[in-house]
């Protein structure tokens, strides 16, 4: 391969880390924007900018969105996303369960997993209640500040866990710092019980109950939990947690996992797994 060609495919990477970059830009922000915010928000040339937004909304990838050259994602991702969630077992399998959680408690159900180094909703169910106390799916929040956190990352040793999440994440919304050892040590408890609840560091008057999905190698891919009114949520512990290790054990059997597989289990992992 000669230096001009190396170039040129060096050229098609690096604006194709800027495209996916622009959409995951818009995603995290959850509103439209013009192509000259998104570059100075990115710290991108306004040029290259402008040029994959049109290359975006020429596929589809993009669309005008709220007047004034305003752009946003686009319907072909949702098409790409719907094929991706049909395909993947674990959401074809969660939605229905998802469903009898917050017909039988009342409450909102989801299904919370792991994107990079931090937490999020992947699917939810609302409860019957008239008001929203739960985070937006997709929303992107750190690992310590949830109780699905300290399942996520059960299969890290402690030193992979501390080189995996960030040291801001441990900052929590009210200003105050968490632990480390601390989490480190909530993380190795509720591994061992198999859930985790809290009163929730993010929204007030929250409780949350999480427990494990398990794939057929034993490892926790995944977590149903519950948010819930406080006092509702402490009130109804044990009975909350019931429904969701019998949904949990249920979309764990489905993904193939058998309790004997975590006699077999290697030793926890590097956070590189992740």
């Amino acid at each position: 391969m000669d230096q001009q060609t190396e170039q040129a495919g060096a050229r098609r990477t690096r604006g194709l880390d800027r495209a996916f970059e622009i959409l995951e830009f818009l995603r995290a922000h959850a509103q439209p924007l013009r192509p000259n915010e998104i570059a100075g928000a990115i710290g991108a040339p306004r040029s290259s900018v402008y040029e994959l937004v049109n290359l975006l909304l020429c596929h589809g990838m993009l669309e005008y969105s709220g007047g004034d050259g305003r752009v946003f994602l686009g319907r072909r991702l949702f098409f790409l996303g719907n094929a991706y969630a049909k395909r993947l077992d674990l959401f074809r399998e969660a939605e229905e369960l998802l469903v009898r959680l917050a017909e039988t408690t009342g409450e909102t159900s989801q299904l919370c997993m792991l994107e990079g180094d931090k937490y999020l909703v992947a699917m939810m169910h609302e409860g019957i209640r008239p008001f929203r106390i739960s985070s937006d799916v997709g929303e992107k929040v750190p690992i310590p500040w949830t109780a699905s956190g300290r399942l996520l990352v059960g299969d890290l040793s402690d030193e992979g866990i501390l080189d995996f999440i960030p040291a801001r994440d441990f900052v929590l919304p009210d200003g105050g710092s968490m632990d480390p050892k601390l989490f480190l040590a909530e993380v190795r408890a509720a591994c061992a019980a198999g859930f985790f609840t809290f009163n929730s560091v993010v929204a007030d008057f929250t409780h949350c109950l999480a427990v494990p999905v398990r794939q057929a190698d034993g490892r926790c891919i995944a977590t149903l939990c519950l948010t819930t009114p406080r006092e509702d949520g402490v009130r109804n512990r044990q009975s909350y947690l019931a429904h969701l290790g019998e949904a949990a054990a249920d979309l764990s059997g489905r993904l193939g996992f058998h309790p004997s597989a975590c006699l077999s289990r290697p030793a926890r992992r590097d956070a590189g797994r992740v």
